[in-house]
């Protein structure tokens, strides 16, 4: 590492930011540029369904990092400019518009893009996808009291945003192709909870329901679904998951699997290219596979890991994934591998805070937190750990958690 070097980043997100920020913290000394397609500097996205969506928050207040950052250690914020290619051979990028920008090192944290819509209608007038600020702007002045919002889509973004849209007196359907909600990334059982939870909120849940058409002229009018049925709305929102940008890397030769490839370290199998965030499919030990984790956490941990890579610091990046959602009055919190099958027991009373432990074959395996933040921290921590704890420990409320961590 020498002053002299420059590094570049591609993907001006919360990845992107974090590493910029981690490469002058490990005392890296020469020219760092930014890329970001997007005209915004660096933000966070989960406020984008829930208080940036209500209007409960100024959107300024998304921003990763203060307005001075830039300017006070000497970062070059290049927004609005998209890369088009990497010459490998060259050390070079080059951006939509033709300009050569030399690197001795690269990261790449271009992200994610949204899934489109493979059905009739998406183009019409009050069809909504949320990924970015502008994404958010848009929706947000379409959600009046009132009116029909179709939420295409069970995960989690569409249950934020059918929260949000509740929050604001629409009157609010969700439909999902899969036999629970958030059927990709949790078991039925949590589902389940989901969807009593919204239905309590006046939620319309059609599960096992696709879309065959969304309905209207110009505007939006309705939702034909897979049964035939057709629902009234004014407006819908697609949110049926997002793809890896994994074009760019791909076309300089990096090995692409559902993501780019990369070691512990943020390597890549392009020399001097690095990459980190929701792009990646990296080694998880705690997983015991190799995986592709959309999430808050790994955005910025990761990016933190590979900016220190790059840096020259030994790295082995490896959590135990974490995540999180508000919808209502509950905080969800997710960590480690929760599946359908495994041993569930609970700790808390259902009608209060309360935390679902996961156990498979007689090891902790994952922590479901419902307002109970604190448990799925300890939790995790005893996953990361390794520290053998039996299901009677955890259920028994006079067990302190944090003992059990100190062993």
């Amino acid at each position: 590492m020498s002053a002299s070097d420059t590094f570049v980043v591609i993907g001006a997100g919360q990845a992107g930011g974090r590493a910029v920020e981690a490469m002058r913290t490990a005392g890296f000394a020469g020219r760092i540029v930014l890329f970001g397609d997007e005209a915004e500097p660096p933000y966070e996205r989960p406020p984008l369904s829930k208080k940036l969506l209500t209007g409960a928050a100024e959107d300024a207040s998304a921003r990763l990092l203060a307005d001075d950052f830039f300017a006070e250690k000497d970062v070059e914020l290049r927004t609005g400019e998209a890369i088009s290619e990497i010459d490998v051979a060259g050390h070079a990028v080059v951006t939509a518009g033709g300009e050569r920008h030399a690197y001795d090192k690269l990261l790449l944290c271009t992200g994610a893009r949204i899934r489109r819509a493979p059905f009739p209608g998406a183009d019409l007038t009050g069809v909504h996808y949320l990924r970015t600020l502008d994404d958010t702007r848009a929706l947000r002045a379409d959600l009046w009291p009132g009116r029909r919002l179709v939420v295409v889509g069970g995960g989690y973004l569409g249950l934020e945003i059918a929260a949000s849209a509740r929050s604001l007196d629409l009157e609010v359907s969700v439909v999902e192709l899969a036999p629970h909600l958030v059927a990709r990334g949790a078991p039925p059982e949590l589902g389940a909870y989901l969807a009593d939870l919204h239905r309590a909120r006046g939620v319309a849940i059609r599960l096992e329901t696709g879309v065959e058409e969304i309905l209207g002229s110009q505007r939006v009018e309705g939702v034909r679904l897979s049964g035939g049925e057709r629902l009234a709305a004014d407006v819908v929102v697609v949110a049926i998951g997002i793809l890896p940008n994994v074009e760019l890397a791909e076309a300089a030769g990096a090995v692409v699997d559902d993501g780019i490839v990369v070691d512990a370290s943020g390597r890549t199998s392009l020399a001097d290219v690095y990459a980190a965030g929701d792009v990646t499919r990296h080694p998880n030990p705690h997983l015991g596979a190799s995986v592709r984790l959309e999430s808050w956490q790994n955005a910025q941990e990761q990016a933190i890991a590979a900016a220190k890579a790059m840096c020259g610091e030994a790295v082995d990046y490896a959590v135990v994934p974490w995540f999180w959602s508000d919808q209502y009055d509950l905080n969800l919190q997710l960590a480690g591998d929760c599946r359908a099958g495994d041993e569930i027991v609970r700790r808390g009373e259902l009608d209060g805070p309360h935390a679902l432990f996961y156990f498979r074959g007689g090891r902790l395996v994952g922590v479901v937190g419902f307002n109970q933040g604190r448990d799925v921290r300890m939790g995790q921590r005893l996953i990361e750990r390794g520290v053998a704890v039996t299901p009677e420990q955890v259920a028994d409320p006079a067990v302190k958690l944090q003992r059990l961590l100190k062993g």
